[in-house]
């Protein structure tokens, strides 16, 4: 396009936003007119109901009491509608295609937010999820098609036009025959980081489209490298459900199982940005604790995780290792069998004189093996009471129930449900793999375990039963037992996602391949392209941890560097000196990403003192943070995860402190958080892995 057409183009495009916004604008003054109008005429009925009340009958106050309840419903529809509308007035799209159906060119603007002008009746701006958006995703210009409601439309995509809209300015205007143009994404992962996940709609790839348009999968496992955005991918996939289903998929029925509440405040703001509500989250822990009714103390994975990191215990890490594979699972499941059989021995039952045989007793405890234990007890009970009254057209008295409920009682070989599961390593012939942790708690690793065999033999109740769509993130952290208790707990659909590369318990991670034997039903899904680095950061990290799958994105930045110091002590006024040039800086985030809590805590105390010079918004992240900020924000690898930073430090990079499978994983996560800068110290011999290539 030439210099005069560009300028044409772009006069154009100004007048056409400028015209979006006055219609915008009209929408809004004529819903302030209707929601003043509902207002009053809810006063209204409502002082006629308090005037008239006495001179009402019952019917009457109920047809009013709906008529007003009605009225507000109506007034709330209209208020989220003007809600989106004065989002859309910030950026009405970021997007216009001009598609061909055998006639002439129309062309079509794609946005956050639908926007049909109720004025005029005309869809000014369409919503990234609709049908007819998919061809802004997944198709150059040429020949193109989209699936309708009403069936397959095809035609031809003529023009391609990428906007950055800020409060109603055309900051940026692009015209491509590629899929989503580079400009604007090498635009976007250049600015500085957010203290919470941004959305991603007018950056979505073809390959990233295709995984949140997916409504089919009953399970999607998502394996996404670092930075390949799967975390957020999953959740436009989530917004994109909600829009598909609209009619019987609401936010309450949509749950996540997140690794953190840092982690679920950093992703909490994406869902109200896409014009939906947010949705429940639940960490595993928990959800563990409410399934085994908060009877049983143990501790958390990120105790487990610092143990394993502070004590080099090598049957700590064969109990893991055995306690995550399949055959543990496979072995848990013969015993559960084994107890099933054996713990219920019935007997023939004399009952008022009437004889109740052993072999129906057994045939109605089987058929109840769902419930729970003390409810199958009572259902037996009441089947074999109600039997005997049938058979022999009897009702019992009083007494003779009680006697009935205590027989059947007494045939069960009781046991605690904690003797039980510790039973099972020596039916295994391996008691040694029963350990307890600190003040006796259970292992992190024997949780759920338990819960298993809770649910085997005896059921397990959840308020999450209901839920019509799970996502599960850092599938890499949990086992092949957590996996069979959530495909245990949760019939609906799930979507599953995180990198084998990123575990911070190698001991006891899960790959795709792992949970699909769990989940049989999964499909599986693979994000190899990393967004989140540059160039330098990617291949530097990749000599840490190397996946010759992985594609980085082309954008250039700064070198890392490994800066060694002679001490501790300058090793830490070196930290203190970066964070007061990134203080400096327009970058917003840094994050000084440490091996274990102790090691955090010590560099956090340092610059809090102002040993080494002032630090501005200083966060130490611990295991009971709730929140994630802007400024500088100390904290572990594994609290780190998901998370991501215009710049990081990893200090104590150095042959003692990373030299294990499990340390590699970790500085691999702390390197990939970093967008623009990573600098790493060390004292001493620098850790081997940085060695590579």
């Amino acid at each position: 396009m030439n210099q005069n057409a560009d300028t044409l183009e772009r006069a154009a495009e100004r007048r056409q936003l400028d015209h979006t916004l006055a219609r915008i604008d009209a929408n809004l003054d004529e819903l302030d007119q209707r929601l003043k109008a509902y207002a009053d005429d809810i006063q209204a009925q409502k002082e006629y109901l308090w005037s008239s009340r006495d001179e009402m009958d019952h019917i009457e106050k109920i047809s009013a009491r709906e008529s007003i309840q009605q009225a507000v419903m109506t007034g709330d529809n209209a208020l989220a509608r003007r809600r989106k509308l004065e989002k859309l007035k910030h950026s009405p799209y970021f997007g216009r295609f001009d598609f061909a159906r055998g006639g002439e060119p129309e062309p079509v603007y794609i946005g956050i937010h639908h926007f049909h002008d109720d004025l005029e009746g005309a869809s000014r701006v369409h919503d990234w999820r609709a049908p007819i958006a998919s061809l802004f995703y997944d198709y150059e210009t040429g020949p193109a098609s989209y699936e309708s409601p009403q069936g397959q439309v095809a035609g031809e995509v003529t023009l391609k036009r990428q906007f950055r809209i800020k409060r109603g300015e055309i900051e940026l205007m692009i015209d491509s025959a590629v899929h989503v143009v580079d400009d604007v994404l090498q635009e976007e992962l250049s600015r500085a980081s957010d203290e919470s996940m941004k959305n991603i709609v007018a950056t979505i790839q073809r390959d990233q489209n295709a995984i949140i348009r997916n409504d089919e999968a009953q399970v999607l496992v998502i394996q996404g490298v670092a930075g390949s955005g799967k975390t957020s991918i999953a959740l436009h996939r989530i917004a994109y459900l909600l829009y598909r289903f609209k009619d019987t998929l609401r936010s309450e029925d949509i749950l996540i199982i997140s690794p953190n509440r840092v982690f679920s405040d950093y992703i909490a703001n994406v869902l109200p940005e896409l014009g939906e509500e947010t949705v429940n989250q639940v960490g595993m822990e928990e959800l563990a604790d409410e399934m085994l009714d908060g009877q049983y103390r143990f501790e958390s994975f990120f105790e487990q995780t610092t143990r394993l990191l502070e004590k080099d215990d090598e049957a700590m890490k064969e109990r893991l290792r055995y306690k995550a594979s399949p055959e543990f699972l496979n072995e848990l499941d013969r015993y559960a069998a084994d107890v099933e059989a054996s713990r219920f021995a019935a007997d023939d039952l004399w009952i008022a004189r009437r004889l109740v045989p052993g072999w129906l007793v057994e045939e109605v405890f089987r058929k109840h093996r769902q419930l729970p234990t003390n409810e199958r007890l009572r259902q037996v009970s009441w089947e074999i009471e109600r039997k005997i009254g049938n058979q022999y057209n009897y009702d019992l008295e009083r007494e003779e129930r009680k006697a009935l409920k205590a027989a059947i009682k007494a045939m069960l070989r009781q046991t605690t449900l904690r003797e039980t599961y510790k039973g099972f390593y020596d039916w295994l012939g391996r008691p040694e793999l029963f350990q307890t942790a600190s003040r006796g708690r259970l292992e992190y690793a024997d949780v759920f375990p338990l819960i298993y065999l809770k649910m085997r033999l005896e059921g397990v109740r959840s308020r999450w039963r209901d839920v019509k769509h799970l996502l599960i993130d850092e599938m890499q952290d949990y086992t092949a037992v957590q996996y069979a208790v959530i495909g245990r707990l949760f019939a609906c659909k799930k979507t599953i996602l995180g990198d084998a590369y990123q575990s911070v318990n190698p001991y006891s991670a899960s790959k795709a391949e792992e949970i699909r034997r769990v989940l049989r039903q999964s499909s599986c899904v693979t994000l190899n392209k990393s967004y989140r680095s540059s160039l330098e950061i990617t291949r530097f990290a990749q000599r840490i941890s190397p996946n010759p799958e992985l594609e980085a994105i082309e954008r250039h930045g700064e070198e890392p560097e490994v800066v060694r110091a002679p001490t501790r002590k300058a090793e830490l006024a070196t930290i203190g000196e970066m964070a007061r040039d990134f203080v400096a800086s327009q970058h917003n985030t840094l994050g000084i990403i440490c091996k274990t809590q102790k090691q955090a805590k010590k560099v956090f105390d340092a610059l809090e003192n102002g040993e080494y010079g002032e630090c501005e918004r200083l966060q130490l992240l611990a295991e009971n943070s709730a929140a994630f900020g802007q400024g500088i924000v100390v904290c572990t690898a594994h609290m780190a995860k998901g998370l991501e930073f215009d710049r990081v430090i990893v200090p104590e990079a150095t042959a003692k402190n990373y030299a294990t499978d499990m340390e590699r994983n970790l500085l691999y996560v702390a390197c990939t958080r970093a967008m623009h800068r990573l600098s790493l110290t060390h004292t001493g011999a620098v850790t081997a892995f940085l060695d590579r290539g």
